[in-house]
């Protein structure tokens, strides 16, 4: 028997197919027998009533036979159970039960019997109150200050409070704002009732203020409600509390004087009379039931809750002294007193198993048998204590937010891919293009390390791509069981996949009920999109891959594409696709290069990437360990370019076709509306050609919706084609410049960031967004953009595609700079392969930051401004060669003709400090300012357009002159 166990000291079963709640439970001496002992009174939904005198079962005696006192069969069900002084005449307990339309008090009574059968036990109705509203709950106590008796509180299902004074009805209470009962509770202290209301917080009604309020039944008359002489009904204190209570609860007892309990769904509330919270405990669980009872430690209370998973729990105030566990879920918990041992915890569950149960375990008189002495072994206690050391420090080293992964998960996936094509294809769709649509089969294994219940598996892989079965329904798995699933994937529409690769995922619940994902990947081979054709010699679109390693035979890389390969020496392989065009790989005979060649470019990419992979484990397997696949440029962005316009210009077409049907479907309801304010009308009126007009627009609506659908199409395609495309030029950037995993990775989360267009957030946005960033962080030329931070505002679809083209275009220019993609801001600092050794740092930030955001050229020229003013401490040394880059950037000054007024103001000024100051040294100047000004010529062309050449030199020209100003002005000084 574990210790955390309730042990069971006496149990019954009551009935089959009753239902109880927390009313139907109460503990009492219900029959006045003196003794000081408690009796348990159990009502249920079906109209039973019992009452029972549990105690200890003796060796061979039937458990609980004769522990039933009572057993009545009642004409209504019971909703409620109470103990109280109810009678006017008598001060002895009587038994209140609360049905939903009538309250009837009786008096149990008992006989000593003169036989073998023992006492009896009779039910006597003392009186009974019928009433005009559905009950919900009842509450009694002293209202009033009154001494000796009880009355009694019920709380309809529609708000009111109907008061009675025993045998008779005082009077009747609406509660303001009411929309729903909650649990209801009398408070002697302060003489007022408690409850909380549908709005989610305490409300507190003292008994004077209801009694002198607004009587309900005058409310209920309309002409009387002005007439009424009560006062409006309010309460005397609230609390919210935030979420629904399902009890409260006042104790009497001394030691928890002024405390209010509430049990919430996730909180136990403890509170003032006043209505202040003196403490609160956040709930880990789902509790059921609860009751306060008085603690041995002073000040302190002692409370019982029961939860949703069999437990009772012990809590002194808001620390937990004891948990044990039960057999079902209580909905009632009660102490009571029987002869036999005293403080035994009583609960009820919902289908009727009433339990009186003790916490701990009996004493056990078992004795351990003594041990021979055996001698302990030093050497080896020392190194089990070495070994648990290096576990703890192992353990303590690194403490994760996210806890680390089991070592064994509960469920393995594993997804084989056959190795050849079906036989039988299972495509939705046999042929396209003329050319048969294959599928291959995928079998999935999951192994179970535990038991696992309701396993779903789903199966997802990349459009136009399909399976024949995407969702599975799995039997419960045992522990070291397994199941196999099989399933085949084809090719399911007129375009070409990005991504050859799908994802498994198997959603489970772990033996404590967590809920659990396993995921698996598998990759679907070349051969299901394509087929193997004769090569071509010639194509619009060419990409060359260098190695450093002699030429392979491609009939050995790919050995399944070798049915039609005219070349037996392997220098030409051709890949037909089925929803493509014709890809054909030719090898250098002399030179280690392979030349990828194909009337679409998008369509390259799942072929260069298997060329890449392919080759790599070739010479792995061949234990070539220098291997190198790279790409000698240039990057293909004009090419590249024309996808991303096509997927804009289609986006941009979906948006039209919204707006226009959106209009037309706003001029179809308006005409519809008239339409019918003509056909309600009395007298005939001519319709004016608005049937006409209503068949024309309903057709300009359908002409539109099939117009959109059609876009949307399109634009699904598009979106593939553009994903080819980008993970092409990911692929040709890394091979570039030997980018690394997490470089490419990087680059591949910045140019691919969605997986699928939505109306709200495209590509283009995203992408812009992305490489902004990158272009300020990491790619930034100057330290001090890297403090600034990429805007929070909300991503909108671009007007064109221009800036996002010029965002890409300066990415690559970085990449092949030396920029070094990373996340860390560590790595974030410019590299001196970035920069030549001759050029300053100044103009080219500048005119790359004009073509990135107005805010930035803004930063930048407030820059220049700054350092327009002199500097008095000049050291000799740098004066002269100032002097000499202040005559080449006069004679540049004097070539430009498309200068503002003020940079040519600045002009004369320099010349004449300049002429002054460099008589001696012109020739020289002059000598290096021709190689200056070819090596800054070479850097403007790399970052700047074709069309904005000549503008973008005039401004880097006029800083230059700014410059000239400044550098003359600190050496006149």
């Amino acid at each position: 028997m574990s210790l955390f166990k309730a042990r069971d000291w006496w149990s019954a079963i009551l009935g089959e197919g009753e239902e109880f709640d927390q009313g139907c439970l109460c503990i009492g001496d219900v029959d006045n027998s003196g003794s000081g002992y408690d009796k348990v009174v159990v009502g249920s939904y079906m109209g039973m009533l019992r009452i029972f005198a549990p105690h200890a079962t003796k060796p061979g005696e039937q458990k609980g036979a004769d522990a039933q006192l009572l057993e009545v069969q009642l004409r209504d069900p019971v909703i409620q159970v109470d103990v109280g002084k109810f009678v006017s005449c008598s001060e002895l307990l009587h038994l209140a039960v609360l049905h939903p339309r009538k309250l009837s008090v009786y008096a149990v009574s008992g006989t000593s019997g003169n036989v073998e059968h023992g006492d009896q036990y009779q039910l006597r109705l003392i009186y009974e109150h019928n009433l005009q509203r559905t009950a919900c709950n009842m509450t009694y106590g002293p209202f009033g200050g009154v001494t000796g008796h009880h009355f009694i509180c019920i709380q309809s299902m529609d708000g009111m409070l109907m008061f009675f004074e025993q045998e008779s009805y005082a009077f009747g209470r609406f509660l303001p704002g009411f929309l729903l009962p909650g649990p209801l509770c009398y408070c002697a202290r302060t003489d007022a009732f408690i409850t909380v209301s549908s709005t989610r917080q305490v409300e507190c009604y003292r008994y004077e203020a209801l009694a002198v309020a607004t009587d309900a039944d005058t409310l209920q008359d309309s002409e009387q409600q002005s007439k009424s002489s009560g006062k409006r009904l309010s309460a005397e204190w609230t609390l919210v509390l935030g979420e629904q209570a399902l009890d409260i609860c006042v104790p009497s007892a001394s030691p928890m004087a002024s405390s209010i309990y509430v049990l919430g769904e996730r909180n136990l509330f403890c509170l003032r009379d006043s209505g202040q919270i003196r403490f609160m405990k956040k709930l880990e669980y789902n509790p059921s039931c609860f009751l306060p009872y008085a603690s041995v430690s002073e000040g302190t209370t002692n409370l019982l809750v029961g939860n949703h998973n069999n437990m009772v729990l012990v809590y002194q105030d808001t620390t937990l002294k004891w948990a044990a566990q039960l057999s079902c879920v209580p909905v009632a918990v009660r102490i009571a007193n029987f002869p036999d041992l005293k403080g035994l915890v009583v609960t009820l569950s919902s289908e009727g198993h009433l339990q009186c149960s003790y916490m701990g375990t009996d004493p056990s008189f078992f004795t351990v048998p003594k041990v021979d002495a055996r001698e302990v072994n030093y050497d080896e206690v020392d190194a089990e204590m070495r070994a648990l050391h290096k576990v703890i420090r192992e353990a303590t080293k690194k403490q994760d937010i996210i806890p680390k992964a089991e070592a064994e998960e509960d469920i393995t996936v594993t997804a084989v891919v056959s190795s050849e094509l079906d036989d039988d294809s299972q495509a939705h769709v046999p042929e396209l293009n003329g050319l048969a649509v294959p599928s291959v089969k995928v079998k999935v294994k999951i192994s179970s390390h535990s038991t696992v219940q309701s396993p779903k598996m789903s199966v997802c892989v990349q459009p136009p791509l399909a399976v024949t079965q995407d969702q599975f329904v799995l039997d419960s798995l045992g522990s070291g069981s397994q199941q196999v699933v099989t399933f085949s994937a084809f090719l399911n529409g007129q375009y070409t996949p990005a991504d050859l690769t799908g994802d498994i995922a198997v959603s489970f619940s772990s033996p404590t009920g967590v809920p659990r994902v396993a995921q698996c990947k598998f990759v679907l081979p070349l051969r299901l999109v394509c087929c193997p054709t004769s090569p071509s010699k010639n194509a619009k679109y060419k990409i060359t891959v260098d190695t450093n390693k002699p030429p392979v035979n491609l009939n050995e890389v790919f050995p399944e594409f070798v049915e039609k390969a005219e070349d037996k020496e392997g220098n030409a392989l051709a890949f037909q696709f089925i929803a493509g065009s014709r890809v054909t790989v030719l090898a250098s005979k002399t030179s280690q290069r392979y030349r990828i060649q194909s009337e679409s470019f998008e369509d390259i990419w799942l072929v260069a990437k298997e060329l890449v992979q392919r080759f790599d484990r070739h010479f792995a397997k061949l234990g070539v360990k220098d291997f190198r696949n790279t790409f000698s440029g240039p990057i293909p962005l004009s090419e590249y370019f024309e996808r991303v316009d096509h997927h804009f210009e289609l986006r941009v077409n979906a948006q039209k076709y919204q707006d226009l049907l959106s209009e037309r479907a706003v001029q179809f309801r308006a005409i519809q509306r008239r339409l019918l304010t003509r056909f309600k009308d009395k007298t005939p009126a001519p319709l004016q050609n608005l049937d006409t007009l209503m068949e024309g627009t309903y057709r300009q609506v359908i002409a539109l919706a099939d117009a959109a659908e059609e876009n949307r199409a399109c634009l699904v395609q598009a979106f593939s084609r553009l994903r080819s495309a980008t993970h092409l030029l990911i692929l040709l950037v890394s091979l570039w410049q030997g980018l690394s995993a997490d470089q490419t990775t990087i680059l591949e989360a910045t140019l691919l960031p969605l997986l699928q267009d939505t109306p709200q957030l495209g590509w283009e946005e995203s992408v812009d967004a992305a490489v902004s960033h990158l272009l300020r962080t990491c790619l930034s030329r100057s330290p001090k953009d890297q403090a600034v931070s990429l805007g929070t505002t909300q991503l909108s679809m671009l007007k064109d595609t221009s800036r996002l083209k010029k965002h890409i275009m300066l990415l690559c220019d970085r990449i092949g700079k030396g920029g070094r993609l990373s996340l860390s801001s560590e790595a974030n600092v410019p590299t001196p392969v970035m920069m030549p050794a001759a050029c300053e740092t100044i103009p080219e930030p500048i005119a790359e930051q004009e073509e990135e955001d107005p805010a930035l050229q803004q930063e930048a020229t407030a820059k220049f401004i700054k350092k327009k003013q002199p500097s008095k401490k000049v050291k000799s040394k740098t004066e002269s060669s100032k002097e000499k880059k202040e005559k080449d950037s006069g004679k540049e000054g004097k070539k430009d003709s498309k200068e503002p007024a003020k940079e040519k103001e600045s002009k004369k000024d320099s010349t004449k400090d300049s002429k002054e100051s460099s008589k001696e040294s012109s020739k020289e100047s002059s000598k290096e300012s021709k190689k200056e000004k070819k090596e800054s010529s070479k850097d403007k062309e790399a970052a700047v357009e074709p069309g904005k050449e000549k503008t973008k030199v005039s401004k880097k020209a006029s800083v230059k002159v700014k410059e000239k100003k400044k550098e003359s002005e600190a050496g006149d000084g």
